[in-house]
């Protein structure tokens, strides 16, 4: 069954802020098998002129709120996870995320689009500061299985 085209444009904003914690970056280093001083030790991240812990460029995938900000768990989407697949995901940042920072995610369903059997689901987002300083934008691409409608 193909996804509900109604839902692109739609815009959700996080409830509740999402507090960049030392402890947090570290944990996602770890997780990732980076050891860069930069994200464990506060000194080496001041020496390198950083207000706190510099946060791995990906770790922003950790502050999109639920279901990638999305309702994809609304039955009227129509989006069955057990067909979903990661296709890409993008970040372009305009300062270094620190810890310390506080942020609000704004994501937007930019697009569904049929690729074969298959429809990728295009979701942009903003990650603000609760001061409404845009710290970064990123892309994430995913591939619903097997429901593009028939041509």
């Amino acid at each position: 069954m193909p996804l509900n085209q109604d839902f692109v444009g739609r815009s959700y904003t996080s409830e509740v802020p999402f507090q960049v914690g030392r402890e947090h970056i570290r944990q996602f280093a770890r997780a990732i098998g980076d050891d860069n001083p930069l994200y464990h030790d506060v000194a080496a991240a001041k020496a390198a002129g950083h207000a706190d812990l510099l946060a791995p460029p990906t770790f922003l995938v950790t502050t999109i709120p639920g279901s990638l900000g999305l309702p994809t768990d609304d039955p009227a989407l129509g989006l069955d996870y057990s067909l979903v697949v990661h296709g890409e995901q993008r970040f372009t940042f305009h300062r270094p995320l620190v810890a310390g920072d506080e942020l609000v995610v704004r994501s937007t369903l930019a697009s569904i689009r049929p690729v074969g059997r298959n429809e990728v689901l295009v979701t942009a987002y903003d990650f603000l500061t609760t001061s409404g300083e845009l710290v970064a934008e990123g892309t994430c691409s995913l591939v619903s299985r097997g429901t593009a409608p028939p041509r």
